[in-house]
């Protein structure tokens, strides 16, 4: 099985600069079928491939999806009607108020990995501070500033500009907690073979940070 997704990366990478170039209704319509053939399929066999590997190791039931190609352009006014780049996303369901996604993605020019939380809400916000600030905080701390040493990277700045209260102004763990998310992402290279096997080691890479937060927040 692992040698079907062989040409995965090279086929939706050239995919996917072929679309950027045209970014438009009838030349998707044209190239419809290598979409749905060369891409859809053997990435929605990916996300099923690596689905129970990520239950095993996160020990939760998991979820995958597949991005959907086209834009909601509701929501999107002014960007093409296409996506030029194919992502995926896995979900633990855990009983942590948050759940870890899992990410992958496939672009003209690179492959990106992550992990992480991508919003807390309520209960989960409360839950993330309390951890970031409780006993496990200094050790989440160190876990992280680990993967930023080996060249992984949050998205984005933090949501808030002031820490927030109770917390003090000087915290030493004040940049998470001004966050109301946190993910990690690292560029990825481009395996020859047996890509899921890839991809699970780029995720081991990052799970035990992420399965220190999800305790904490239990």
């Amino acid at each position: 099985m692992t040698q079907a997704f062989d040409q995965l990366i090279p086929e939706t990478q050239d995919f996917c600069r072929r679309l950027a170039q045209n970014n438009n209704r009838d030349w998707y319509q044209v190239h419809k079928d290598e979409y749905q053939n060369r891409l859809k399929i053997p990435a929605t066999h990916l996300i099923d491939e690596i689905r129970p590997k990520l239950a095993q190791m996160a020990g939760a039931e998991t979820s995958g999806k597949l991005f959907r190609i086209n834009r909601d352009l509701r929501f999107a006014k002014g960007k093409p009607p296409y996506k030029d780049f194919l992502h995926m996303l896995w979900y633990s369901h855990t009983n942590s108020p948050a759940q870890i996604g899992w990410f992958f993605g496939i672009e003209k020019d690179r492959l990106r990995i992550g992990a992480g939380f991508m919003g807390f809400e309520g209960d989960a916000l409360t839950a993330w501070r309390q951890a970031i600030d409780g006993p496990s905080g200094a050790d989440i701390a160190r876990d992280i500033a680990a993967q930023l040493t080996q060249g992984a990277e949050p998205r984005g700045e933090p949501q808030l500009k002031r820490i927030p209260a109770p917390h003090a102004k000087d915290h030493p763990r004040g940049e998470l907690l001004r966050r109301k998310s946190f993910t990690l992402w690292r560029d990825m290279t481009s395996p020859k073979t047996n890509l899921p096997q890839a991809i699970m080691t780029e995720f081991e890479r990052l799970a035990p940070c992420f399965l220190r937060i999800h305790q904490a927040m239990h």
